[in-house]
């Protein structure tokens, strides 16, 4: 497994990730470093670098200068180890020593080298970290000889995995949607009253009363804090729960393009009872690639495939089974929702001591350091894909567009709603299902667009819920149907669907 490489996004660190190019003038080859950019400038190619000799001083933290000869470090790169004194404090004093770029080697996950702003400006010298693992490669491929360069490829802009991810956002809201409306055409709620509880053979619920969604809000946001506070017990309290809830969402997805391909149940006579074999052989399936994920959770290389794949099982069930009665259950409900994104990320650092973001700390980890990391990696809150163009992919582990499933189910549970819309009203090509993806995949287009212009993370909801909510009001108002379209509708069995 490989050791985990993190960033912190605050206006005092920026972690970015290099390359350190080591030759003998025989033998080439590259690690890993993590730097961060504030303090320290590596150039952009390596023809353009600097070339040092290495000083291995990793038998020394380098918390004071005792020992040292500067005559050793003058005009070279030095290895120290990580630990004793902050990363400040070994760069000033190798820079006193003469040492023209600091090496930390670590055996930690790497964090990237932060410090006051007073101290980025007393240091002068290049600062990165490294693994020790791979300082110990170098050593047995180059022994002492060794020359070194520091550089830091730029990145890309623009990565294709955004494309996928945007196709992963679209497809999963569609499908979601388009399978509640299935149901809904199929008898699959068998009592439906506007203003009343929803229920169905199927076991769907529904979120039918404002003060309910209220509540469901509450005890999101009650959640969060909790996480914040009690993560390293709760965290495993989560996993255990979307294990379970992913192995379940897998089987009915399976389940159901196995009915819609008419793949027979295998059922055969068990103590007297019917049993399906194929309902047996795919629960074991199911079961499996949970299992798998839950065990292998921190593996970079090829674990996302099945976070992904259990994801989005997780978000199609999650919209097939959980309803909004109307719309203004929707508008109220996406409201909150993109209330509680914009607090809990731009609002809580402004009173938080530290001056954190409690949803981005829960994301990272409350303290971002050591195993909280890892952990974070392994929470099942977000889909990953790999980004293609990342050049250090091979060095420090694989680089991720994410996209959370927050940013699916919140506005999926609008598109499920017009999607059993149209098969109230018997609309025309399912247009309330098809405007409203539209506007989803418009509002996910101006996300990544106005991420890609600031060059920061994008909180998607602040896009998304206005695009839908304001595209399907739009649609509805245009067709004249605003007043059902906001009131909900009375189903009745057979398909047979009035207005009050």
């Amino acid at each position: 497994m490989s050791t985990t490489i993190y960033c912190f996004y605050s206006t005092q660190v920026i972690c970015q990730e290099a390359i350190l190019h080591i030759s003998n003038g025989a033998t080439d080859k590259e690690y890993c470093l993590v730097y961060n950019s504030l303090w320290t400038n590596l150039s952009l190619s390596l023809s353009a670098a600097t070339a040092y000799p290495l000083v291995n001083l990793s038998s020394r933290l380098l918390c004071s200068s005792a020992g040292v000869s500067p005559a050793i470090v003058r005009g070279k790169a030095v290895v120290v180890m990580r630990g004793g004194c902050n990363f400040s404090q070994k760069a000033e004093i190798a820079q006193d020593l003469g040492a023209a770029a600091l090496i930390v080697a670590s055996t930690k996950p790497m964090s990237p080298p932060g410090a006051n702003v007073t101290e980025y400006e007393k240091v002068q010298i290049p600062l990165a970290l490294m693994r020790y693992m791979d300082f110990l490669d170098a050593q047995n491929v180059f022994g002492e000889e060794m020359q070194v360069r520091l550089y830091a490829p730029a990145v890309p802009v623009f990565d294709a995995s955004i494309v996928v991810m945007l196709l992963i956002g679209v497809v999963t809201v569609a499908l979601g949607g388009y399978w509640s409306g299935a149901c809904e055409r199929s008898d699959c709620t068998h009592t439906r009253g506007r203003g009343g509880e929803e229920k169905s053979d199927s076991g769907d619920l529904a979120l039918y009363s404002p003060l309910k969604v209220v509540i469901f809000v509450g005890l999101m946001c009650l959640m969060l804090v909790l996480m914040y506070f009690f993560y390293k017990y709760l965290v495993y309290v989560i996993i255990a729960i979307f294990c379970l809830a992913s192995a379940t969402a897998l089987f009915s997805c399976l389940d159901a393009l196995l009915d819609l391909a008419k793949c027979s149940p295998m059922s055969v006579t068990v103590l007297g009872g019917s049993v399906s074999v194929r309902s047996v052989l795919l629960s074991a399936v199911c079961v499996t690639v949970a299992v798998v994920w839950g065990v292998y959770r921190n593996e970079d290389r090829w674990i996302w495939i099945l976070q992904d794949l259990l994801g989005v099982a997780f978000c199609l069930n999650f919209l097939k089974t959980i309803s909004l009665s109307n719309f203004k259950i929707c508008v109220i409900l996406l409201s909150l929702l993109l209330l509680y994104d914009v607090f809990f990320v731009f609002i809580t650092p402004l009173f938080m001591p530290n001056g954190e973001s409690i949803m981005v700390q829960v994301a990272l980890g409350p303290d971002a350091a050591g195993e909280k990391v890892t952990t974070h990696l392994s929470l099942p809150v977000v889909m990953r894909v790999p980004r293609f163009s990342a050049w250090t992919q091979n060095l420090c582990g694989m680089q991720f567009s994410i996209l959370g499933y927050g940013d699916i189910i919140v506005p999926g549970l609008l598109v499920a709603y017009c999607s059993r819309f149209d098969v109230w009203v018997n609309s025309p090509k399912k247009i309330y299902l098809f405007c409203c993806c539209i506007a989803y995949l418009c509002g996910m287009v101006l996300t990544f667009a106005v991420m890609l212009v600031t060059k920061m993370g994008q909180p998607a909801l602040l896009y998304l819920v206005p695009f839908t909510l304001l595209g399907s009001a739009l649609l509805a108002w245009r067709r004249g149907e605003m007043r059902q379209f906001w009131n909900g509708t009375t189903y009745e069995v057979r398909g047979q669907d009035t207005f009050p």
